[in-house]
C-alpha cells in the first residue's frame, strides 16, 4: 500500500458522518496505510479522477437532501456532462449513516453509490447502511462493512512483508502539534475570522450581531423558559425571507472551561499555535486564529459538553497506564460494551468532561496534543427565523426553548446553545453573537390571493410568525395560523401580537390550550374542527398547509 493513499471523504450535517471517517482513517493508519480525510465540499473533486482507493461517508439531511458539506460536490458529480468512464481507475466503497424510521433511508449513500458505478468506478463491497434502529445501532452495520472492507484492501493492496499492523493499545501520532510561546507576557489580540461586511455572513465568516434583547415570554412560574432574543444586523449584508434560518455556534460555559484547564492542568491564558503533523493532515481549521489562547480553543471550538462517541473512548484507552481505567475504557470502547456505554454515556446524557472527571488517571496523563483528536469541534445550531426585515428591518428575532432536564445523574442536564442564549443579556454591554443566515426549507407563496394554513405548536409557531409578518406587509391577508400551547396563561407566545393582527384582519387564529381544561385539547382537534375551512381554503383558494414544531 506504500504507493497508494486512501481518501476519506465524508458529507456530515451533526458530525457523526465525519466522526465515523476520522475512526476508519485511524484504522487505516494502524494497517500503515497512508490516508487523507477530508470533508467533500473541502476537497477538488476534479482530482477524483486520479485517485486510487476512496471512502465516501455520507449522512441523508431533510428530505433526502445531501449534508450542507457536500452540497457542491454533489452538483458537480451529477453534472450530465460527466463522461460514463470517467472514473474507471477508482477503487471505492460508501458507508452511509442513517435512520431507518424515516422514509429516505440513507436516501445520499444509495444515489451516490449508483452514480459512481455509472461514472465506471470499481465498488470494492455494497454500500454500507448504517442504522440507528438497529439493535446495536450504527455500529452494527458499520463494523461487519469495515471488517470485510479491510479483507479487500489488504488484498488488493497488501502490506510489505517487513511491515505488521500497529496494535489498537499503541497510540497514533496527532493531527497537530501545539507550541506554546514561551514569553507569556505577550499576550496576543485573539480575533477570529468574521465577516468583511461585502460577501454575506457565512460559517467560516459569521457576522458579530449585537444582542438587542432577550425576553423571557412565558410566565416567571412556568416550567419552561422560553426566550424571544432579538439581534441588530445593520450593516451585514443579511438577507433573508420567511422560511430562512439562523445558524450560530455556541460557546461552553465558564464554569466547564475553568473545569477543563483545572483536569487538564492547562493556563486559559497560554497562547499556541498549532502545526500539522504531517503532509496528509488536513490544514490547522479555520475559525483557530493563530496564535490561539488555551481559552478561546476550551470556550469556542472543543466540544467538551457533548456525549462523546465510542470513538472517544477508543482514543482514551491508548493514553493510560492506570490499568482499571484501561479495562473500562476498552470496554466502552469495544462492540460487546455498546450496551454498558449506552448506559454510562447515552442514557443519562454524561458529557465528555464529566467522563474525564470519571477517569482521572487517564486524564492526568493525556497529552496536550491529542485535544483536537478527541474533542470534535462545536457544531452549529439553527433557529428558525421568528421575524421578517419587512416588520422589523436589521433585526433578526427567534424563539428559543431554553433545555433543562434530570436524568439520574446529580447534575441537571442543560442544552449548550440554549442555556449560553439565556444567559446573554443586552444590558450587560455591548454582547455579540456570530451568526449567519442559511435557506431554510419552508417556501411561502408570493401571491397574494394564495391562502396559508399554519400550524404551529410551541415554539413551532417561529416560522410562521415570520411568514405572517413578510405577508401582512405585503398585504396577503389569507393567513390562517393554528397555535397551541399549555396554558393561555403561561406559554401563549406573541399573543398581544396575534390580536392586533386579528383586529387589523391580517390573519384568522385557532388555539389549542392543551392543560386549561380535563379533557386535552391539541392543535390537531382544532384542524378537525375547522375541517370545512380548511377544505374550502385548500380547494378553492389554492391554499398550502404547513406544519412545524
Amino acid at each position: 500500500m506504500s504507493s497508494h493513499t486512501l481518501l476519506l471523504l465524508y458529507g456530515s450535517q451533526t458530525g457523526t458522518a465525519q466522526d465515523t471517517a476520522e475512526r476508519i482513517g485511524r484504522q487505516a493508519q494502524r494497517r500503515r496505510i497512508a490516508v487523507r480525510v477530508q470533508a467533500l465540499d473541502a476537497y477538488s473533486v476534479a482530482n477524483l479522477i486520479s485517485e486510487a482507493l476512496v471512502v465516501f461517508v455520507c449522512s441523508t439531511t431533510g428530505q433526502g437532501d445531501p449534508p450542507d458539506n457536500m452540497k457542491n460536490f454533489w452538483r458537480f458529480l451529477f453534472r450530465k456532462s460527466l463522461p460514463s468512464g470517467s472514473l474507471c481507475r477508482l477503487d471505492y466503497a460508501v458507508l452511509g449513516l442513517g435512520d431507518s424510521s424515516y422514509p429516505k433511508f440513507n436516501f445520499v449513500a444509495k444515489k451516490l453509490h449508483k452514480r459512481l458505478l455509472q461514472l465506471g468506478a470499481n465498488a470494492l463491497l455494497p454500500v454500507g447502511l448504517a442504522d440507528d434502529q438497529h439493535d446495536l445501532g450504527p455500529d452494527g452495520v458499520i463494523d461487519p462493512w469495515l471488517n470485510l472492507f479491510w479483507q479487500k484492501v489488504l488484498t488488493l493492496y497488501p502490506l510489505p512483508a517487513d511491515l505488521s499492523p500497529l496494535r489498537d493499545e499503541d497510540p497514533l501520532p496527532p493531527r497537530y502539534v501545539f507550541h506554546f510561546l514561551d514569553d507569556a507576557t505577550e499576550k496576543p489580540v485573539v480575533k477570529p475570522l468574521l465577516t468583511d461586511g461585502q460577501a454575506p455572513p457565512s460559517s467560516a465568516r459569521p457576522f458579530p450581531a449585537r444582542v438587542v434583547s432577550n425576553q423571557r415570554v412565558t410566565a416567571a412560574g412556568h416550567f419552561q423558559d422560553v426566550r424571544q432574543i432579538e439581534f441588530d444586523i445593520t450593516a451585514s449584508n443579511i438577507q433573508y425571507s420567511a422560511g430562512d434560518v439562523l445558524m450560530m455556534r455556541p460557546c461552553n460555559s465558564p464554569e466547564d472551561v475553568d473545569q477543563f484547564c483545572q483536569l487538564l492542568r492547562l493556563n486559559p491564558d497560554h497562547y499556541f499555535v498549532l502545526t500539522p503533523t504531517d503532509n496528509n493532515t488536513a490544514p490547522v481549521p479555520v475559525r483557530l486564529p493563530q496564535p490561539c489562547s488555551v481559552r478561546f480553543l476550551v470556550q469556542e471550538f472543543l466540544d467538551i459538553a457533548a456525549v462523546p462517541r465510542r470513538s472517544f473512548f477508543e482514543l482514551l484507552a491508548t493514553f493510560t497506564t492506570n490499568e482499571l481505567e484501561r479495562e473500562k475504557l476498552q470496554e466502552f470502547s469495544s462492540a460487546e460494551g455498546q450496551d454498558e456505554l449506552h448506559s454510562y454515556c447515552n442514557r443519562p446524557r454524561r458529557t465528555a468532561l464529566e467522563v474525564l472527571a470519571d477517569f482521572p488517571h487517564t486524564t492526568a496523563e493525556l497529552n496536550v496534543n491529542y485535544l483536537l483528536d478527541l474533542f470534535p469541534e462545536i457544531q452549529p445550531r439553527s433557529f428558525s427565523i421568528a421575524s421578517s426585515l419587512l416588520e422589523h428591518p436589521n433585526r433578526i428575532q427567534i424563539l428559543v426553548a431554553v433545555v433543562k432536564y434530570k436524568t439520574r445523574l446529580l447534575k441537571p442536564r442543560k442544552g449548550l446553545c440554549s442555556s449560553w442564549l439565556a444567559s446573554l443579556e443586552s444590558s450587560s454591554g455591548d454582547v455579540r453573537v456570530p451568526l449567519w443566515v442559511k435557506k431554510g426549507g419552508l417556501k411561502f407563496p408570493q401571491d397574494p390571493d394564495i391562502s396559508v394554513i399554519m400550524v404551529g405548536p410551541g415554539t413551532g409557531v417561529a416560522p410562521f410568525r415570520a411568514a405572517i409578518q413578510e405577508r401582512v406587509a405585503q398585504g396577503e391577508t389569507a393567513n390562517v395560523l393554528f397555535f397551541g400551547c399549555r396554558s393561555e396563561s403561561k406559554d401563549f407566545y406573541c399573543r398581544v401580537e396575534w390580536e392586533q393582527k386579528i383586529q387589523a384582519g391580517h390573519m384568522t387564529l385557532f388555539t389549542a390550550f392543551s392543560r386549561d381544561q380535563e379533557d386535552k385539547v391539541y392543535v390537531q382537534h382544532r384542524v378537525k374542527e375547522q375541517a370545512k375551512l380548511v377544505w374550502e381554503l385548500i380547494e378553492n383558494k389554492n391554499a398550502f398547509f404547513y406544519i412545524a414544531g
